[in-house]
């Protein structure tokens, strides 16, 4: 049986209809993944959020009301709450009350794979109670389990705010540790010159069933938000034979709480450390033009919006209407198609030789380990074996700061 959950949210009259149905849409969809059900929807028109209740008194009486008639157990608020009105909601209405923001953190708490991706969730969601433990009590002798209480525990929260401060910092030294591993990692490939992408996009947009269709790999898929959410890498070869690294990121949301951002800066990292990114978008999701703009945004705030991009409209085959890319370059695609994943392939290969370095070079045939190099670490268009001349003549396009183009210039 599932938990019953009211959802209730604040519609500013400013604020353009599509973009607050689809954050209520949203969070409809973050209820479910956290194994919620939603029984009930209060929506109240207000300018200002109160500072006290977040929305008004007759409201709030209303939903009490709804409640008590519902008997459900949980309250999910659109809008991350102060630790003042959390204390007053939860008093008046005599459940437990999260927000939008515990909600994801609590998502997140239960995807964790990662010792690292663990550590990160537990940080985050310390970081978020920690100024909202005065006038817990009541709240944490209702915490029997369910959505939003998993991770940290009824105990740790209970404790002091001396002992959780001292498990933030002591868990803040544990990451750093790994941190330092990543990077030495991180080196090896650098040195080793390793191209990556980086395949990035909303929550749900296929990202995960593309990264496994390509590396023939079993990474967590799931129509849910937040299916992936530790840093996948794996090798991949495109179509010419070149070889480079891809990795899966987190999805990425509207108003993501600072809180992760800043905690799951690591699981993003891998898009600042990216040569190529894949902007995977779900053209059938009615609100994909906003989505697109969210991970524009978050793209440019990690400073890596000058990288080459290749955005792929993915779930074609749930378009009713004719589809009009908004970005170039661009491909329309179903994941689920073989050919299409080809396309994707060959397009990258296509973006990539308008940036690269063009070459020709002969390679006697004696030199096997050198072709094999520019074969794997350069796209290469033509070979051609010159029996008088005994070797190869490659055409192809490089990296312009690959360690290779050295030798061609030599």
């Amino acid at each position: 049986m599932k938990e019953q959950v009211v959802l209730v949210a604040r519609r500013d009259p400013a604020q353009q209809e599509e973009r607050f149905t689809s954050s209520l849409q949203e969070l409809k969809s973050l209820t479910e993944t956290a194994g919620g059900e939603v029984c009930k929807v209060m929506i109240q028109k207000r300018e200002r959020i109160h500072p006290a209740t977040y929305i008004g008194e007759g409201k709030l009486s209303e939903i009490k009301e709804e409640i008590d008639e519902s008997e459900a157990e949980i309250v999910v608020y659109n809008d991350e709450l102060s630790p003042g009105q959390l204390r007053n909601i939860s008093d008046r209405l005599e459940r437990r009350v999260i927000d939008r923001s515990q909600l994801i953190l609590d998502i997140f708490a239960s995807r964790a794979r990662t010792k690292e991706g663990k550590l990160q969730v537990e940080l985050a969601q310390l970081q978020y109670l920690l100024p909202r433990l005065a006038g817990q009590g009541t709240e944490l002798s209702r915490l029997g389990g369910g959505i939003g209480t998993r991770g940290p525990g009824e105990t740790k929260l209970e404790s002091d705010r001396r002992h959780i401060q001292r498990r933030i910092d002591d868990i803040k030294r544990r990451l750093q540790t790994v941190v330092k591993q990543r990077n030495q990692y991180r080196k090896r490939r650098e040195d080793n010159y390793a191209f990556q992408i980086a395949i990035v996009g909303y929550t749900n947009a296929g990202k995960s069933t593309f990264f496994n269709k390509v590396t023939d790999s079993d990474s967590f898929e799931e129509d849910l938000l937040f299916a992936t959410l530790d840093p996948l890498t794996r090798q991949v070869s495109l179509p010419s034979g070149f070889k480079a690294l891809i990795s899966d990121t987190v999805g990425f949301i509207q108003d993501l709480p600072t809180t992760l951002i800043a905690a799951f800066r690591s699981t993003l990292e891998e898009v600042t450390e990216a040569d190529f990114i894949i902007h995977m978008v779900d053209a059938s999701h009615p609100d994909h033009e906003e989505q697109e703009k969210t991970v524009g945004k978050l793209l440019r705030d990690l400073q890596a919006d000058h990288l080459p991009t290749l955005t792929v409209y993915n779930k074609k085959d749930l378009l009713r209407d004719d589809f009009i890319p908004s970005t170039f370059p661009s491909l329309s695609v179903s994941v689920h198609d073989r050919i299409d994943i080809k396309r994707i392939l060959d397009k990258v290969e296509e973006v990539l030789k308008e940036e690269w370095y063009e070459y020709s070079l002969f390679i006697p045939a004696s030199q096997g380990k050198r072709l094999q190099q520019f074969k794997s670490g350069s796209i290469v268009t033509t070979i051609k074996f010159h029996e008088d001349r005994e070797g190869y003549a490659l055409h192809g396009y490089i990296h312009p700061e690959h360690p290779l183009k050295n030798k061609i210039l030599q």
